[in-house]
């Protein structure tokens, strides 16, 4: 993440997206450009507001073919000590074993297993998101925003993609019913072709 839960994730969206001709004509690595991308996550405060957050350490790639989409896959790994809500002694309890518990786990990762088109410049991304030891599935939906040379000649493809997780699922329950079960995720994603 670089900065911003979820995890997670979304990414692999480029795999089966909206593909057009300046996409390359067949397989290629894309490197995340994590200056240029986010995982923002949202949680329900006492019913009152979200409180926003994100991470700023993580990074991944992902393989996209523009003639067989639903090929394509995306890995992402995210550092949880990296967590990041703008409050610093709030941070220090959500890498805490109360939450990330970023000692023992401090990796959150995303793997993607499928790939839906389901418009011209959309899809479904499925994958497998590994929280505090447990995996379970989680599907954003992604749109695939543009594809092309950057203006210092890099070919990148860019996605924003948003979905959901409940965090009691992965055993994160402290403060249920005060902090919400439902974590909404809003990731935005610029890879590099390598």
């Amino acid at each position: 993440m670089n900065k911003t839960t979820s995890t997670i994730v979304a990414l692999a969206l480029s795999a089966g997206i909206g593909l057009t001709s300046a996409m390359p004509a067949n397989a290629a690595t894309f490197e995340i450009d994590p200056t240029h991308s986010n995982i923002v996550f949202l949680v329900d405060h006492l019913g009152y507001s979200r409180m926003v957050g994100q991470f700023q350490d993580w990074g991944g790639s992902f393989d996209f073919d523009e003639t067989k989409p639903e090929t394509s896959s995306i890995q992402l790994i995210i550092k949880t000590e990296s967590v990041d809500t703008d409050h610093a002694k709030r941070d220090d309890h959500l890498r805490s074993p109360d939450f990330f518990n970023a000692v023992e786990f401090p990796e959150l990762t995303f793997k993607s297993t499928a790939v839906k088109v389901t418009g011209k410049n959309t899809g479904e991304l499925t994958g497998d998101v590994t929280l505090l030891g447990v995996t379970k599935p989680v599907t954003l939906d992604v749109t695939f925003n543009k594809a092309a040379n950057n203006p210092w000649g890099q070919f990148v493809a860019g996605f924003s993609a948003t979905g959901s997780l409940k965090r009691s699922e992965f055993g994160m329950t402290t403060m249920l019913g005060g902090l919400g079960d439902k974590i909404d995720l809003i990731i935005e994603v610029e890879g590099e072709r390598q």
